[in-house]
């Protein structure tokens, strides 16, 4: 089954209007739902609106609410929220600024995320064209869209052959690390320990990192629960792990460093294959050029007179 546009509208950056398609990037077919079951019969529960004062009510009678005082509120329509915006707001993602994607701290990123493409042939070329741009000069823009009927920042950046974009939370949604500076207390570290910390970084350090080297254990594990009691079979209790030991941060740096290397030690290493279209590194060049002058040269045998 195709994957059905959320959301469709321009990217706009100036005068310039990009006509796109937005497709939810978030995938939950993996995951598992559990729902609510009455613990004596088994029946599912069946959440209800209830009033108060009138009983059960139907959602379509329900409306939003501000508590301004205790159990005073303001009523806001959906219509009043839609008149606080322009009328073309809520098909245009505003382009705002380009900044370096090292500037957006990751703690700004939400769950939200969202795959842009052309919609349509007219958008084609527009859409590469700033693709590219971005691309070349490794940027990302940051933009404003209303999504949900609500104004929301967002940051979209190149991705394979299109755009993805990803919802921002507001500065104001973030605590201030500073109410939490009285949890911290100061410690002196010697030259040994960061020594060995610096090591241990060094030896656990990758240039390389692919996503789907990591798997949902808890998802795994909860299917395997459930596919037991769906056959029948007694489940066995996995044994509660023993909690390590409090060791020294000195031994705990030189462990970790020593069951770092055994492990790379036993670990076969992968033989490293040239990519197409790169050159040979320096190293190779050396070895290569320092075979050829120490190659010995056929001896000519000298013809008799």
């Amino acid at each position: 089954m195709a994957p059905r546009a959320s959301w469709k509208g321009f990217l706009n950056l100036s005068l310039v209007s990009v006509p796109v398609k937005a497709y939810s990037a978030n995938d939950s077919s993996g995951s598992i739902r559990l729902n609510q079951l009455h613990g004596e019969c088994g029946s599912r529960i069946k959440l209800k609106t209830i009033c108060p004062g009138c009983g059960e009510v139907s959602r379509k009678d329900l409306v939003k609410g501000y508590e301004f005082a205790k159990d005073q509120y303001v009523v806001v329509d959906l219509e009043e929220l839609q008149k606080l915006r322009a009328e073309d707001d809520s098909r245009a993602i505003r382009i705002q600024k380009f900044v370096p994607p090292s500037l957006i701290d990751p703690i700004y990123l939400s769950e939200s995320s969202y795959f842009l493409v052309p919609d349509g042939a007219s958008g084609q070329k527009p859409f590469a064209l700033l693709f590219e741009a971005m691309r070349r000069k490794e940027l990302v823009c940051i933009a404003q869209i209303v999504l949900h009927n609500k104004e929301q920042l967002v940051v979209v950046r190149p991705l394979d052959q299109l755009l993805c974009m990803t919802v921002l939370r507001f500065g104001a949604q973030i605590k201030e690390t500073d109410q939490f500076k009285e949890e911290i207390t100061e410690h002196e570290v010697s030259d040994e320990e960061f020594t060995l910390a610096e090591t241990l970084i060094k030896e656990t350090t990758s240039e390389e990192f692919d996503i789907n080297e990591f798997e949902d254990q808890y998802t795994v594990k909860l299917q395997q629960l459930i596919d037991s009691k769906v056959e029948g079979k007694e489940l066995v209790e996995m044994p509660t792990a023993t909690p390590a030991p409090a060791v020294n941060l000195m031994e705990a740096l030189k462990a970790s460093v020593a069951k770092v290397r055994n492990t790379e030690e036993k670990t076969p290493t992968k033989r490293k294959v040239a990519k197409r279209g790169k050159s040979p590194s320096k190293s190779s060049k050396k070895k290569a050029t320092k075979k050829k002058k120490t190659a010995k040269k056929p001896v000519k045998k000298k013809k008799a007179k």
